[in-house]
């Protein structure tokens, strides 16, 4: 089982002192922003980490509700500090593993027009992946959109190793906590779990944007 390190503040932090500066990592936020529903009232954010992508939807869609959930102290207090002025209702946090199914605070909260995630739920096994799946689409209002902006698998050693030289890290090596799978197979499990119109809409060596939606 792979180590799971986002517990750990050093980690996180490290994290967030480089998140702004991934190549392309705008271009995907760009693409999952054009695919949110036209009306989009309330949102659920998976893994928010330090509400970037909270933030952005937030900025693009004035007026969104959303429900952000993780389970990481640091990223829990950066998401506090960024969003310390924004009233109750509007933004709300949910301390959450992913590891374990989605709490009541958070299936209580929807339906949602969309789920959306940046880069958290590939530290889950792949079971828990597919499980994840189906219960993102019982939360998701009719029509609505699961939009996975997510950290994938290279099809060779050397691509991945092409991917890893673009990033700015000083470390090279990879994260203890990541448990990647193919594009091909994340799909599969949005499939599985009866999403349609499922499809990879963006993708950039291992980062890609997967979609699905509710029937």
């Amino acid at each position: 089982m792979p180590e799971n390190r986002w517990p750990d503040a050093e980690h996180a932090l490290s994290y967030l002192s480089i998140a702004d500066a991934i190549p392309h990592r705008t271009e995907g936020e760009a693409t999952l922003l054009e695919v949110l529903p036209e009306r989009c009232d309330r949102v659920l954010d998976l893994g928010t980490g330090d509400g970037r992508l909270t933030a952005i939807m937030r900025s693009a869609r004035p007026g969104v509700r959303v429900v952000a959930v993780d389970f990481s102290p640091a990223m829990l207090d950066a998401f506090r500090t960024r969003f310390d002025e924004v009233p109750a209702g509007e933004v709300d946090l949910v301390a959450h593993d992913l590891d374990r199914p989605l709490p009541a605070a958070v299936v209580d909260a929807g339906p949602y027009d969309a789920v959306v995630s940046s880069f958290a739920i590939h530290h889950l096994t792949h079971e828990r992946k597919a499980a994840l799946c189906t219960e993102v689409l019982g939360v998701l209002a009719p029509g609505g959109v699961f939009a996975n902006l997510e950290h994938v698998e290279s099809a060779t050693p050397k691509l991945h190793a092409d991917f890893q030289d673009r990033l700015p890290l000083s470390d090279r090596a990879d994260d203890p906590s990541n448990i990647l799978a193919p594009v091909e197979d994340n799909l599969g499990w949005l499939r599985q779990a009866g999403f349609v119109d499922v499809d990879c809409l963006w993708k950039w060596r291992e980062m890609a944007l997967l979609v699905g939606s509710a029937p």
